[in-house]
């Protein structure tokens, strides 16, 4: 754990968010790429297209509604005040089930709005989980709501600068990456009320590993012959989500 003292890691963190928010800022507006929606596995089945990309969606479904039970049945360990954040958490993780199979079963800018806009109501939930478990629970708890409508107004800023013909994927960029330094600087330097924190890391790994995948969506296609990258990193996102799912039911308070 890093030691500093409270003054200095609020410091530390405002300084990391304010240098990437300004370095993104002074970038060109970044249009979505349309070679994006271009996978490597198109195959049909049934009259279902890019069947597998579809299909790998359901693990989503598995365990968003998984989470939400145990949320419901109190089988989750946390803190009272942070309820709302986790069933934000594993609804965003439900709803991209059906919002990136829609998206897969006809890829463009159209419908890849319903595959983003669930998944950043989970990745903005994760970071006011970390935020209330490792700062302060009422700071994590008034951020929720701020962080949703950030999440969700980069998804909406993309689509309109899309429709006046010049996207901007700048702030969807900064919702999905700049939680992958804070978060990590905020378990290293803040002590834990619950154990098994080391699942925090487990879970960005799965997170690492399923945009790695993505990238090498076609050469991991060409590599087996039958699953592309982007499905499997369906399936390691998913994995990420059960991993969190897996730490709120078996660790302790400290």
């Amino acid at each position: 754990m890093v030691k500093m003292n409270s003054v200095s890691k609020i410091y530390l963190l405002a300084g990391v968010a304010l240098v990437t928010i300004l370095g993104v800022l002074l970038l060109d507006p970044v249009p979505q790429d349309l070679a994006y929606h271009d996978f490597a596995d198109r195959r049909a089945f049934a009259g279902i297209p890019n069947l597998f990309d579809v299909l790998s969606n359901l693990p989503f479904l598995v365990v968003g509604l998984a989470g939400l039970k145990s949320l419901f049945d109190q089988k989750l360990r946390l803190d009272m005040e942070l309820h709302q954040t986790v069933a934000i958490f594993f609804l965003g993780v439900t709803l991209t089930a059906f919002g990136s199979a829609y998206y897969h079963l006809q890829p463009d800018n159209a419908t890849l709005v319903w595959d983003r806009l669930p998944m950043t109501l989970a990745f903005m939930a994760l970071v006011a989980l970390v935020v209330g478990e490792y700062i302060n629970i009422d700071f994590g708890r008034a951020l929720l709501w701020p962080l949703l409508v950030l999440g969700v107004g980069s998804v909406a800023w993309w689509q309109y600068t899309e429709q006046l013909g010049q996207g901007d994927l700048r702030f969807y960029g900064l919702v999905q990456f700049l939680p992958l330094l804070l978060l990590p600087l905020v378990i290293l330097s803040y002590p834990p009320r619950w154990s098994r924190g080391i699942d925090y890391w487990v879970v960005g790994g799965w997170y690492l590993f399923a945009k790695l995948l993505e990238f090498f969506d076609r050469t991991v296609f060409n590599f087996t012959g039958l699953i592309s990258g982007h499905t499997l990193k369906h399936l390691a996102a998913a994995m990420a989500a059960w991993w969190l799912l897996r730490m709120l039911k078996r660790r302790e308070r400290f």
